[in-house]
């Protein structure tokens, strides 16, 4: 039913192939549009929307150690490091 096809990325001009399984999987999820870019190029522009996530140090409130974490700590919620948080959550 479906069959391999040469497309050129609309990025940056190469030809890829768009596999007979790819074009099912397409299919089975109700996608009308064929892919625009080769997996490259749509990797670089998955990879270029991410933002880095700011880490932020603190104290850990069980056993002092410095603790990274994603978020801005706040003087009224205890942070914990990596290892006391699981601990905590296991109990």
């Amino acid at each position: 039913m479906y069959e391999d096809r040469t497309l050129i990325c609309k990025e940056c001009g190469a030809e890829f192939i768009f596999t007979a399984g790819e074009q099912e999987f397409y299919a089975e999820k109700g996608f009308v549009n064929e892919p625009q870019r080769c997996k490259n190029c749509r990797d670089a522009r998955k990879n270029s929307m991410k933002s880095e996530r700011e880490m932020f140090a603190a104290s850990c409130a069980a056993c002092g150690k410095e603790a990274k974490v994603p978020f801005r700590p706040r003087e009224d919620r205890p942070v914990y490091c990596s290892e006391c948080f699981a601990k905590m959550k296991a109990e």
